[in-house]
């Protein structure tokens, strides 16, 4: 039997460049680089795609080029990579009152309490495309990292919510669809860095992370609530 951890791909279509890496987790959990590849990125601006037929082409270059680097590599799912000027967020707030308070609280209630955030009223014609949950509170208990086990009649949490354009979330589906590809999730790019460089003490401290890319960047401050 086959116990190696599935391969990983993420795909940044960035405005300068598109790049594709390829990992996995190791018997250690830390994640090993598999393959990784990239070319020059004519298609997009300000991190939107606007030439989808030009994106497709770099997109296949960056993952001939991932191939190159470890010819093993079978990818048909990718993590793909949002910017642009089109994001944007907001805060909003979500509680639930539990049906069976005898027992504690379960992973399908923090579940259910995200995807009803899912609901939050937005503009037209944007899209969510992440709901992060910052802090939860059970009942008078406040500033709760992971309520799952706690006892309680009504939990709930402050969320982030990141937002996009509609129709620059279907061009990037588009041309990664074209590019005889499927889509696992959509990943905030600045998001994505904070995970990547950031560790436990930087998140206990609160640390701001700026993304510089070619054509858009990002700032965040970023702290881990206790």
């Amino acid at each position: 039997m086959n116990h190696e951890q599935p391969i990983i791909v993420g795909l940044d279509i960035g405005t300068t460049k598109i790049a594709a890496i390829a990992g996995r987790k190791n018997e250690y959990g830390k994640l090993e680089i598999l393959g990784f590849g990239r070319a020059n990125s004519n298609g997009v601006k300000h991190g939107q795609v606007l030439n989808i037929d030009e994106t497709i082409k770099a997109i296949r270059m960056a993952l001939d080029n991932c191939y190159a680097s470890n010819p093993n590599l079978d990818i048909t799912e990718v993590y793909v990579g949002i910017a642009g000027h089109h994001i944007k967020s907001l805060q909003t707030r979500g509680d639930i009152v539990r049906q069976n308070t005898e027992e504690e609280i379960t992973r399908r209630e923090i579940d259910q309490l995200v995807a009803d955030q899912y609901k939050t009223y937005i503009p037209a014609g944007d899209q969510i495309i992440d709901v992060i949950p910052q802090e939860f509170t059970v009942d008078n208990f406040q500033n709760i990292p992971n309520p799952i086990g706690y006892g309680g009649v009504k939990v709930g949490a402050n969320f982030h919510i990141i937002t996009g354009d509609k129709n620059a979330i279907r061009n990037i589906n588009r041309a990664v669809e074209k590019s005889n590809l499927i889509t696992k999730d959509l990943v905030l790019q600045p998001l994505a860095s904070a995970s990547a460089v950031m560790g436990q003490e930087d998140l206990e401290a609160g640390v701001a992370i700026v993304d510089i890319g070619g054509g858009t960047t990002y700032g965040g401050f970023l702290r881990r609530h206790s």
